[in-house]
């Protein structure tokens, strides 16, 4: 088992009518607050009343940045940091999901920078200070209110990449389950995709750590399998609500990996499928996910299948290990595509294999894409011909 280092510094406030502590708590980091959203359904839904009522409660002079897209892009993110030079911002408050907390980290970040902001991302110039964020969650699903990540696209460069940063982690995140109430089936249904991909990434590995770790995400996969359901068919359960928001905190906020060092396999092709088509990122996930366990199985990395098949889904120990492995992969099929009624193909979402070898060759750069299963450029685009 390896060292590492866990720090996750993020205040948070779980659970109904907790706004109250709104204003103080952004009072605490300054005066100047920029609030961002994206399409405005936190009008529509009362939420984004609530907020201003709380930060005008508390005498804080306020500023806005709307139309935040679902994959967030680079303009958006320049825009917000020129807000944030003129208006000389003191806090970020990001209302919305991963998507706009996503952006809004980036927008902190590009704040002290004078340059592009696709530079930061691109690691042409280091991510050293970022104006503190404050975070209300309304979609349970990337994990953004607890973690140092943020995800921009670039539409000129078909490129979404991934922004990493300790000083980009929330200060503060309200995290209410019945603010989730209104999100629609289909959006639900995606972020619990994306959930369990983020726990798959760290899981599916063969390095030797902490066993409780192992446990402890089969755990919170059973969670999303149990309460995502419950969730599409009553929106107003606050159990179910309150557990899928719980988990997709941690499921990214750096708890589960605990030193293990292998890169992730999904994440970076279905950030390619979006970065061209601009697809909803847990319904990209949902279709590859099964494929890709499916393309990379064999004798040396069944042992972990076998695991995932009877710990999470409760498959009978005593069958021999590659047929539960192979059991798992079907049951997590239907899982997304049966249970979750999430569509099973790229063909179905409009997208063929026109920019498969370039995705391909942007993934994998000039050697493989380090994994579970170390993947060639060839392997990545078999692995997308599957999903057709």
């Amino acid at each position: 088992m390896k060292h590492f280092i866990y720090d996750i510094p993020t205040k948070v406030y779980f659970g109904e009518n907790q706004l109250g502590h709104l204003g103080a708590e952004i009072s605490r980091l300054g005066k100047k607050v920029l609030v961002t959203y994206g399409g405005g359904s936190i009008k529509k839904t009362g939420l984004y009343g609530q907020v201003m009522a709380e930060l005008q409660k508390s005498g804080l002079e306020i500023f806005e940045f709307s139309g935040i897209e679902p994959n967030p892009k680079v303009t958006s993110v320049n825009a917000g940091a020129e807000i944030c030079k003129k208006e000389n911002i003191d806090v970020l408050l990001a209302v919305g999901g991963g998507s706009v907390i996503d952006c809004t980290k980036a927008i902190g970040a590009a704040a002290y920078y004078e340059g592009d902001a696709w530079d930061l991302v691109i690691k042409k110039a280091p991510v050293d200070k970022c104006i503190p964020v404050v975070s209300i969650l309304t979609l349970s699903a990337t994990g953004s209110e607890m973690d140092a990540n943020a995800v921009i696209s670039n539409p000129e460069t078909h490129d979404k990449i991934g922004l990493k940063s300790p000083v980009m982690v929330p200060k503060v995140s309200f995290l209410d389950p019945t603010v989730t109430y209104t999100v629609n089936k289909y959006q639900t249904a995606c972020g619990a995709a994306d959930i369990l991909s983020h726990i798959m990434e760290v899981y599916f590995n063969m390095e030797q750590d902490l066993y409780m770790l192992d446990r402890t995400m089969e755990g919170i996969m059973k969670t999303v399998i149990k309460y995502a359901p419950i969730a599409l068919a009553e929106p107003e359960n606050y159990e179910a609500r309150a557990n899928l928001m719980w988990a997709s905190s941690w499921a990214i906020n750096g708890f589960l990996k605990g030193g293990r060092t292998l890169g992730w396999s999904c994440h970076p092709m279905e950030h390619q499928l979006s970065a061209y088509y601009d697809i909803t990122h847990g319904l990209g996930l949902a279709i590859l996910t099964p494929r890709w366990l499916d393309y990379i199985l064999d004798e040396n990395n069944v042992s972990k299948l076998y695991d995932f098949g009877t710990h999470v889904f409760e498959i009978d120990k005593n069958l021999p290990a590659m047929a539960v492995a192979k059991q798992s992969i079907e049951m997590l099929s239907d899982f997304f595509f049966k249970t979750l009624e999430l569509q099973s193909t790229l063909t179905e979402i409009g997208i063929d294999e026109t920019h498969f070898e370039m995705m391909a060759k942007k993934i994998c750069g000039d050697g493989t894409l380090t994994g579970f299963k170390p993947l060639t450029q060839q392997d990545v685009v078999n692995i997308f011909k599957m999903c057709l």
